[in-house]
């Protein structure tokens, strides 16, 4: 940690106990959990303060959350000094809320308290010295095997009892996300071109900020079940928007991004023992046009339990002349060896094999020490083992111990990929004068700061 930042945490511990006017002091074990309040709510804010954009921290005002689903929840936190904290900080005007929370004991649903640092607390986390990505470092103990279920319509989370496969989950992860830790992942764009980057997360519906202290995974299970779900997530790079991500750099070094072609129809055609055949599983549908639309389309019939008779939110068909129901049944009919399987939840069953795909994957990476960073069915890594040939050969290994079969008998390529060249502007660096290398290291200072940063704590 920071010894600024210990500091800081000192100085608004006493500041707040300073503005409660108790009659009696806290008892020893009341004391700890108040600090640790304190150290976690402030550590959270120096985190958003540092994400790209600022980001929004939460607090959970129901007390029984602090004690439900003990697994997922951090033992010396508790409700009664969490709102002391909370409240003490809104006393300093020290934070701000902008979205109030609230919960609804009939439907058993609500939403968190949102706020942010404000003026002088704003200030002093923003000048505080290194980088919460690099001086906080991650609690080991937190579970990152996480069980998930459906309840009256919303999300929740499921407690459960470990067994040799959730343990085999938890060690494959630890495995995974130690590697990623001994590494400096981050992205390389022009401090010019953040403010853009910025608009366009803030503007995304479902991109949340780009938090680098976010540098391991989590493995999230749906419906009650280990064998539905299972895919990673919770680490900043999947929060990049896809045009941002080949800027991804891994120990200063440029990547590609390495994607499974056709997945989900090569594992539903395989599970059904049906040919896909060689064409496009994509292109088909359409003659080769709007193919980025007709994946959507598809993994939403696929993920949907019944028919889905309106066009799904997230899919835009405004550049298609046609309707919601004409796409639907041309991909059913495109797709007639597999149509009785459209509409029957099956996608959660398919993304639990293809996150076991992904486990080996990164697993195999992981013991070269080389971090093959997933987003969804995708990876990012240094760009030389695609040149190489090691990531087409780790993805077929991988199906075919997952699934039974070599994914060489399709003819389409099993992964498609691309990386940045050194020159994006189509400049070759021996080309540049001295002021032109100057200014491009200043256009990259935030890049750069962090990655000294990086090397002066190794």
């Amino acid at each position: 940690m920071s010894l600024m930042m210990d500091e800081l945490i000192k100085e608004v511990s006493n500041r707040i106990e300073a503005t409660e006017g108790r009659k009696r002091s806290r008892t020893a074990d009341e004391q700890l959990r108040f600090e640790h309040a304190v150290h976690v709510v402030l550590v959270d804010l120096w985190k958003a303060v540092k994400s790209a954009p600022i980001r929004e921290c939460s607090i959970n005002k129901r007390s029984g959350w602090y004690s439900e689903n003990p697994r997922y929840r951090d033992p010396v936190l508790t409700y009664k000094q969490m709102m002391a904290v909370f409240d003490g900080l809104l006393k300093l005007g020290f934070i701000e809320v902008t979205r109030e929370g609230y919960f609804d004991r009939i439907i058993y649903q609500g939403k968190t308290t949102r706020f942010v640092a404000r003026d002088e607390l704003l200030e002093r986390l923003q000048e505080l010295d290194g980088h919460p990505a690099l001086s906080v470092q991650p609690d080991k103990d937190a579970e990152t095997i996480i069980l998930r279920n459906t309840v009256g319509g919303k999300k929740v989370l499921q407690e459960y009892e470990d067994t040799p496969a959730t343990e085999r989950y938890r060690s494959n992860l630890k495995k995974i996300n130690s590697c990623f830790l001994r590494h400096w992942c981050d992205l390389e764009v022009q401090d010019t071109e953040l403010a853009k980057l910025e608009a366009r997360i803030a503007n995304h519906a479902t991109k949340e900020p780009i938090d680098f202290s976010q540098r391991t995974l989590v493995r999230i299970f749906s419906n009650g079940s280990f064998k539905q779900g299972g895919r990673f997530y919770r680490a900043w790079w999947q929060n990049v928007p896809s045009e941002y991500r080949k800027y991804i750099t891994i120990d200063e070094k440029r990547t590609a991004e390495f994607d499974f072609s056709q997945l989900n129809p090569h594992l539903l055609y395989h599970s059904n023992y049906k040919e896909l055949g060689s064409e496009d599983a994509y292109d088909r549908v359409l003659d080769g046009e709007h193919r980025g639309l007709v994946k959507q389309a598809f993994n939403a019939m696929v993920q949907a339990s019944t028919p889905l008779k309106n066009c799904p939110t997230e899919i835009d068909l405004s550049g298609l002349e046609m309707s919601w129901a004409e796409l639907r049944d041309r991909i059913i009919n495109a797709h007639k060896p597999i149509s009785d399987q459209f509409f029957k939840g099956v996608g959660n069953h398919l993304q639990f094999v293809d996150s076991n795909i992904a486990e080996r994957v990164m697993l195999h990476f992981a013991n070269m020490d080389a971090p093959a960073l997933p987003v969804h069915d995708s990876f990012i890594l240094h760009h030389a083992y695609g040149e190489s040939g090691e990531v087409e050969e780790a993805m077929r290994r991988a199906f075919y111990e997952e699934v039974g079969e070599h994914i060489s008998k399709v003819d389409k390529e099993i992964l498609t990929w691309d990386y940045r060249k050194e020159a994006d502007a189509n400049t070759a660096v021996e080309d540049m004068d001295m002021d032109a290398i100057l200014r491009a290291d200043n256009d990259l200072s935030q890049w750069r700061s962090r990655h000294r940063l990086w090397y002066a704590q190794r």
